[in-house]
């Protein structure tokens, strides 16, 4: 288990596959802010509410300048239904073998129920346009957190 990245250091390069199949690269996006995401599982309440509320204000993420990357351990088949089932306008990555989410420190230790397993920490992280981490957010609860990365964003 990795440390979390924290602010002011350099993001981690990766190169993933997306929902479409295509790789993504996090030096794609150079040059402009991009708020990289990472939750547990497809088409589960939390993380559905979560990728919703991006999608809903992916227009205004945009007129920022921002670009919305999400990352979770499911395959790029689940992804692919995950975004056609809600209509997702932004990528989704595919990091089966967790070796991104452990990079960023999201690849956790967590107790459920005092049953404890290794995963995804719901979390969130602001990469500015020099390829720094501008703000982390390391346990989000899903309710507002897209109008805090909204006026995250609009700080850089």
């Amino acid at each position: 288990m990795a440390d979390w990245l924290e602010v002011g250091t350099k993001a981690k390069a990766f190169r993933l596959k997306s929902y479409d199949g295509k790789t993504i690269k996090l030096s794609d996006y150079k040059g402009q802010p991009v708020v990289l995401y990472f939750y547990p599982r497809d088409d589960t309440p939390g993380c559905t509410k979560q990728a919703c509320a991006f999608r809903d204000r992916s227009e205004d993420l945009k007129e920022a300048g921002a670009a919305v990357l999400g990352i979770s351990p499911d395959t790029v088949e689940s992804h692919e239904k995950f975004r056609d089932k809600y209509e997702l306008n932004f990528p989704l990555l595919a990091d089966p073998d967790h070796a991104v989410s452990e990079a960023y420190g999201a690849w956790r230790e967590k107790n459920m129920y005092g049953k404890k397993s290794m995963g995804i920490q719901r979390s969130t992280f602001l990469i500015d346009s020099t390829g720094r981490i501008a703000k982390v957010w390391k346990r989000v609860r899903v309710d507002g957190h897209d109008e805090a990365v909204l006026a995250a964003v609009a700080e850089l």
